[in-house]
């Protein structure tokens, strides 16, 4: 999978826990597909998953191992974003700092 344009960035602990699910997956095809919808309670919504099926229009990138796409409908609503991941007391998970967004809900899952 050839690389192109960096459309969203990784950071360090984000590319470290996908690079350890993708392990647990067993699948050296697999790469991260983060993508934009229409839903959630702010109009749009993240949803990211492991995917082997990349098209020939979706922007792809590598972080220390770890491939990313996303699809060009997306890309312009993620533009500069980053994914980081947390494991604190507080809880674990990833979430996304997208610049593009003008407002986020609390659940921090979608956006406007």
């Amino acid at each position: 999978m050839p690389v192109d344009t960096e459309i969203i960035s990784l950071t360090e602990s984000a590319a470290s826990k996908v690079k350890e699910l993708l392990v647990t997956e067993g699948n050296d095809e697999l790469a991260l597909r983060v993508a934009v919808r229409p839903g959630g309670c702010s109009g749009y919504s993240y949803e990211m998953f492991f995917d082997s099926d990349a098209a020939d229009d979706d922007m792809k990138s590598d972080f220390g191992g770890v491939r990313v796409i996303v699809d060009p409908a997306s890309a312009q609503l993620l533009q500069g974003a980053t994914l980081d991941f947390k494991d604190g007391l507080q809880g674990a998970g990833f979430s996304i700092n997208n610049p593009n967004a003008q407002r986020s809900c609390g659940c921090g899952q979608s956006f406007s």
